[in-house]
């Protein structure tokens, strides 16, 4: 499907449209407001605290309603989660203050780049095994800088009705895990949203944007947070995907 044709298939109501327009501008202004406090701080902290409260706002102005369960987390965690909508970053971002890792292809879209690189995103390059060794740096860099570093191991949003195939390789930036690192497993599960949220295919970004944008009520979202993995769990890198993928499918039984 084009991206034309499946913006064709947003069709708001004329409310609806007006919400876009007020969400639009106030993520605009959030954001002009919170770039100088967040340059303030930068020099003072290691771990800027300015990226989490900009995610919560966004959180706010687009109507998403969190709520944590299960394992409290500290310092110096890997999150590996699903993936279900662009929404599940600025959701695991305000409730855990993670930086994320991502793909290298991201580096074209210049203002989503460089937004990402404001929260410590690690650019993975997938393509390039030689650069393996680079990665797993920078993967301990930012858990050290951010306490928590997330991934989302399926490759890419589903439809959220299962959890998809996890790619192993995604997490041979992981391994061997640093020490003193927790891997826990988190599920996102959006309820009954998650059919009119979830970013599936080829759906295009600004439609998924406007369907959300658009709506009136709020969208209801849990974060389980699960016990980290055990030390025989972390082995290598299919190990770790393989327990993770198990430990979600579980408890979204």
């Amino acid at each position: 499907m084009s991206a034309a044709r499946s913006l064709e298939r947003v069709r708001p109501s004329p409310a609806g449209w007006t919400l876009i327009g007020l969400r639009s501008l106030s993520l605009v202004l959030w954001l002009t407001l919170i770039l100088p406090v967040f340059g303030l701080c930068r020099p003072f902290t290691s771990h800027n605290p300015v990226p989490r409260l900009f995610f919560a706002g966004v959180n706010r102005i687009l109507g998403l309603d969190v709520t944590v369960s299960g394992t409290r987390l500290r310092r110096g965690v890997f999150l590996i989660s699903n993936h279900v909508s662009w929404l599940d970053i600025p959701a695991l971002g305000a409730v855990t203050g993670t930086a994320f890792i991502a793909n290298d292809g991201l580096v074209a879209h210049g203002w989503l780049h460089w937004l990402c690189r404001l929260n410590d995103t690690v650019f993975v390059a997938r393509h390039d095994r030689a650069s393996v060794a680079e990665q797993v740096e920078q993967v301990r860099e930012a858990i050290g800088e951010n306490g928590a570093l997330t991934i989302f191991a399926e490759g890419g949003t589903s439809d959220g009705t299962a959890i998809l195939p996890f790619k192993s390789s995604l997490l041979s930036a992981l391994t061997p895990v640093p020490a003193g690192v927790a891997v826990h497993p988190v599920l996102l599960d959006y309820g009954a949203d998650t059919p009119s949220i979830a970013w599936v295919g080829d759906e295009h970004g600004g439609h998924s944007y406007l369907k959300i944008a658009a709506r009136w009520r709020p969208v209801r979202l849990t974060v389980h947070l699960l016990p980290a993995l055990s030390e025989s769990d972390l082995a290598d890198r299919k190990r770790i995907a393989a327990a993770a993928r198990d430990a979600l499918t579980e408890r979204k039984r």
